[in-house]
């Protein structure tokens, strides 16, 4: 029975044995275990990796030379010489030079022109001693002749190449840049800028992992889609592997009718693994095609953020050894935990984060763990591993994180936790046009969440718009319970804003208020525990003495309102309480049910620091009210006010 044969995974293996598994296959395949050595220009070297030691050609600097511009003298003829009693330099004595000259037959030292005062007869006086070889380079001071440059699997950098050449050497035994095919896979699959039909995907799979194989150092192309098809894939399989150093398969790795690339692989060579404990990324496929040599292949899965994290574990490591090299490693931090991070055993859990630095330590908020949110690798900050044998961490813990952006920018980010609102996402934007060094990072946990992130140290703003059914008060109450009354906290006004009954163009249920919620037929989605638009529709219905288990879908949770709204447009849900803005942007119609102030909530000495000013200066705006404005269903009226 071949492995094709058998339960649609092989196993569930570690990572670092998967790895292994497929080393071992490609060498029983007769893989390479390195690319091609060719001799290249100094010049055209760039990114790739030294195929045998580098030695230098000759001496840097070859000659003994002036280190300034000034005069070459005789250290000798200048002992005594002082202040009182300057040293006088006849004409023949001394030569001029200028930086990089050859030092003048017969003197041993330079001294910088602005420390020589010359006569009107042409002689030079100095008021103080040199020491022999002052501003002198010596031959050889940088580089030695026969000197060991750059050692073998080195990945040349630009000052590696200047060092090259000013040594001599004008050629580089290198390994030539491993080549990738990308070929993606599905009958749903359509090229990027093909309209798409709803069912249909465009293929950004195959545009994000040949980019990866650039960034990495590789030559990579795509292929044509081909569509669910075994003898189709298996075709373009081996065309593709006469080609490569590796073939990537897009798609089709998992277990569905329509999943054929774990066959397609262990009839064309072998399969090696099928099934890795990692998540995102569970399904990747790992085997070897034959040929003459045989060529590795991966079998990513189709989501976006599975297929780049099985790139990173598995075909980086891989392509590094190709060329002799080491893989490319991140620089990493600590980083505490934004709020609770649960985990399930047996896997390893791949999470990213946004970073920030808050009262001098890193933060990192968890971003959306969806495999098909792609979105979650444009705005990630770092990458945290939750090992296959940990359940999780608790918020405030801290987490050692993988950097994917640099710490200056990390430094720079404002750290919202709280809330959602478009507004936030509108401040970003103005923000980075305005300084590409600012940014403002918001993570949706809800107001609660937000105001317990602030107590605890973890966010610098927390959005909010709790209200508070004893007093009809927004935020403040809870501060105060939260906080305690005397919390060093101030609170700013960003908006007021409509709060309403989000539903499907033209209103075809006649929804007229929260009260219609409980009829027959109404689908309704809510927002999670802790937000504020949950706890006003709590207020509403008990207003109304309507129990909350007699709404449909209350128990079904979003965390945005463009989440709501995306709900209704789907047609998955009726009607959801949300703002006029998202219910705007996609193209849906609002029955209004309350105004609300949105505040945010802060420390006190955060007003004043440095990294926040920008904001303030936003929020006072003519231009940015404006835009606010034009969302619909808000009123700037009082943004920026200090309400507390």
């Amino acid at each position: 029975m071949t492995s094709a044969d058998r339960s649609p995974y092989l196993s569930d293996v570690p990572a670092e044995q998967a790895m292994t598994a497929w080393r071992e296959a490609r060498a029983a395949a007769g893989c390479p275990p390195r690319v091609e050595v060719v001799r290249v220009p100094v010049g055209e070297a760039a990114g790739r990796v030294t195929a045998q030691p580098v030695w230098a050609v000759r001496s840097s600097p070859a000659f003994d030379s002036a280190a300034m511009d000034g005069i070459a003298i005789h250290a000798a003829d200048t002992v005594g010489a002082a202040e009182t009693t300057p040293v006088r330099l006849a004409p023949d004595q001394f030569e001029v030079v200028d930086t990089g000259d050859p030092l003048p037959a017969g003197y041993d030292a330079v001294v910088m022109r602005e420390h020589v005062h010359r006569t009107a007869d042409g002689a030079a006086e100095l008021d103080a001693a040199v020491a022999p070889y002052q501003h002198v380079r010596s031959i050889g001071e940088d580089i030695s002749a026969a000197e060991l440059l750059l050692p073998e699997g080195h990945r040349l950098r630009a000052v590696d190449l200047a060092a090259c050449a000013a040594a001599g050497v004008i050629e580089l035994a290198v390994r030539r840049a491993p080549v990738v095919v990308v070929v993606p896979t599905g009958d749903e699959i359509r090229p990027i800028g093909v309209e798409s039909a709803p069912g249909e995907i465009p293929d950004t799979n195959s545009l994000m992992l040949a980019v990866q194989a650039r960034e990495v150092g590789c030559t990579a192309h795509v292929t044509d889609i081909v569509p669910d098809d075994p003898a189709r894939i298996a075709a373009a399989l081996r065309a593709a592997a006469a080609e490569a150093d590796l073939v990537v398969l897009v798609a089709g790795s998992s277990a569905g009718r329509d999943d054929h690339t774990a066959r397609v692989v262990a009839d064309a060579g072998t399969l090696a693994v099928h099934g890795v404990a990692v998540r995102p990324g569970h399904p990747v496929v790992l085997g070897t095609v034959r040929g003459a040599p045989a060529t590795p292949v991966l079998g990513a899965p189709g989501y976006p953020v599975s297929a780049a994290l099985t790139f990173d574990i598995f075909a980086a490591p891989m392509l590094a050894e190709l060329e002799g090299s080491a893989p490319r490693e991140r620089p990493s931090t600590t980083a505490r935990l934004a709020r609770k991070l649960p985990s399930a055993i047996g896997t390893d859990d791949w999470v990213r984060v946004r970073l920030g630095r808050v009262q001098g330590a890193v933060v990192a908020t968890p971003l959306p763990r969806g495999a098909g949110v792609l979105t979650s690798l444009v705005r990630a900050d770092g990458l945290l591993v939750v090992p296959a044998g940990v359940e999780g961490h608790h918020a405030g813990e801290q987490v050692r994180v993988e950097l994917l952006r640099g710490s200056s920018e990390i430094d720079r980010t404002i750290v919202a936790i709280g809330s959602h609102d478009l507004v936030l996402d509108l401040a970003a934007s103005r923000l980075r046009a305005a300084d590409p060094l600012v940014t403002l990072a918001s993570s949706n946990v809800g107001s609660l969440g937000g105001l317990v992130a602030l107590r605890d140290g973890l966010c610098h703003l927390a959005g909010s718009h709790l209200l508070d059914p004893a007093t009809g008060e927004y935020t403040l109450p809870y501060l105060d319970r939260l906080l305690g009354p005397d919390a060093d906290v101030a609170v700013v006004r960003l908006v007021h804003r409509q709060q309403g009954l989000i539903v499907a163009l033209g209103n075809p249920l006649g929804l007229t208020g929260i009260g219609d919620l409980t009829r027959p037929g109404v689908r309704y989605v809510n927002r999670q525990r802790g937000a504020g638009t949950r706890v006003l529709l709590d207020q509403e219905l008990a207003g109304r003495g309507i129990d909350p288990e007699a709404v449909p879908g209350y128990t079904r949770e979003e965390h945005t309102h463009l989440a709501v709204a995306a709900a209704v447009a789907a047609g998955r849900a009726d009607a959801g309480l949300g703002i006029l803005a998202a219910a705007r942007a996609f193209g849906l119609d609002f029955v209004p049910v309350a105004e609300e102030p949105y505040d945010l909530v802060l420390r006190t000495g955060t007003l004043a620091d440095p990294l926040t000013a920008p904001l303030w200066e936003l929020l006072d705006r003519a231009d940015f009210r404006a835009a606010v404005e034009s969302l619909g269903g808000y009123n700037c009226a009082e943004t920026g006010r200090r309400v507390r």
